[in-house]
């Protein structure tokens, strides 16, 4: 029998996602290997920004979504599918995705043999140890200028953490014979461990002191 649906089309059964078992809204794995429900979220601030399970999972991060029409909206992009674009940089990698999503997922093999993690939490973990807390701005007008500790945003930890780790990765594979999949690797599990051999990590540390010889009002 012909029946209609709650969607307003006509068709045998109700094609709803919603109606689906919860069950099997949880087994999507990234690039179909990866649990992103295992990832542990370190820092409680910035899980709102750190999109790894529930609605953020997918099998393939590339969702096509338009996630910087509007401010916050790229906070609701999965944070696989951030690094991702944040490695197409610097004119000759413009718009080539599908290559730096070969790359991540070559980096993810290589991150899961070198540690035995699961490469989800590897990048989480090296997010959270990236990001600056502290920072300082320049307060007053012109010939005035000067130097004003403040504390960072959420967001902006997680975007500086993103742009410090695939430039690190980026400048590690230029004239070098290791490939960006392996710098992209060494640089992530450097991150997520808190190794001063991480490109981020020092970059983060050095903001973190120089705002901390910034006097607070």
């Amino acid at each position: 029998a012909v029946v209609s649906t709650q969607s307003g089309h006509y068709g045998r059964g109700s094609n709803n996602v919603a109606d689906e078992p919860e069950s099997e809204a949880t087994d999507i794995f990234v690039f179909g290997k990866w649990n992103p429900g295992e990832v542990q979220m370190k820092d409680i601030s910035l899980t709102d920004y750190v999109g790894v399970k529930d609605k953020y999972a997918v099998y393939l991060p590339h969702t096509s979504g338009r996630y910087s029409k509007k401010r916050f909206r790229k906070a609701q992009c999965p944070i696989v599918e951030r690094v991702i674009c944040s490695m197409m940089m610097h004119g000759r990698n413009n718009g080539k995705k599908l290559l730096t999503m070969r790359i991540l997922k070559h980096a993810f093999e290589i991150i899961h043999l070198m540690t035995g993690e699961n490469p989800l939490q590897v990048l989480v973990d090296a997010i959270v140890n990236s990001g600056p807390r502290e920072d300082s701005t320049r307060i007053g007008r012109a010939g005035t200028a000067r130097r004003q500790a403040v504390d960072v945003s959420p967001m902006r930890r997680v975007n500086q953490a993103i742009w410090l780790l695939c430039t690190g990765a980026r400048e590690a594979a230029f004239r070098n014979v290791k490939t960006i999949a392996e710098c992209l690797a060494d640089e992530l599990v450097n991150a997520a461990k808190g190794s001063s051999n991480s490109y981020a990590i020092k970059k983060e540390k050095s903001t973190d002191c120089d705002s901390a010889l910034i006097p607070l009002l």
